[in-house]
């Protein structure tokens, strides 16, 4: 919903507001998708985890790391963090036709920028880690961007 307000209270229109809006839900998407995992698969394997005899501890922990990775990194933080690059800079695109400084539109874009390069952190061969520069960026661009969100929102609260 706040991706639908958001693209509603900046006051887009047209083709761009229907792109920006569907990335946003679809970044929203991908990103609970690889949080539903902790409280829907987990628990579910941690209890039969407690029961299961040494093999079906092997099978359960093999089944929880292929869900982490598959869940967590490939879906909720890989394509997480590109759709929602995607979307800031596509939101940042449209705030540079707004009444809204210019520099907020500039700083959505370069930080969608970063935020899709931070989703090169996971890509690798197996047995690899990925990429150890958007490994080291991630953290301070999520920062950034949440700032960049806190000023957004301050601005439309004031308009």
């Amino acid at each position: 919903p706040l991706t639908v307000l958001t693209t509603d209270a900046v006051g887009l229109s047209g083709g761009l507001a229907q792109l920006v809006t569907t990335v946003g839900v679809l970044a929203a998407l991908v990103q609970v998708l690889g949080l539903v995992r902790w409280v829907q698969v987990v628990p579910w394997l941690a209890a039969r985890h407690e029961t299961a005899d040494e093999s079906g501890k092997a099978v359960l922990e093999a089944e929880l790391a292929l869900l982490n990775r598959l869940l967590g990194v490939a879906v909720g933080e890989h394509l997480g963090y590109l759709l929602t690059g995607a979307w800031t800079a596509l939101l940042g695109v449209g705030l540079l036709s707004t009444s809204l400084p210019v520099a907020l539109g500039v700083a959505g874009i370069a930080l969608g920028g970063l935020l899709v390069l931070c989703s090169l952190e996971f890509v690798a061969r197996p047995g690899e880690h990925g990429w150890r520069a958007a490994e080291a960026a991630t953290p301070f661009v999520y920062i950034a961007w949440s700032l960049w969100l806190v000023a957004l929102g301050a601005l439309l609260a004031l308009a």
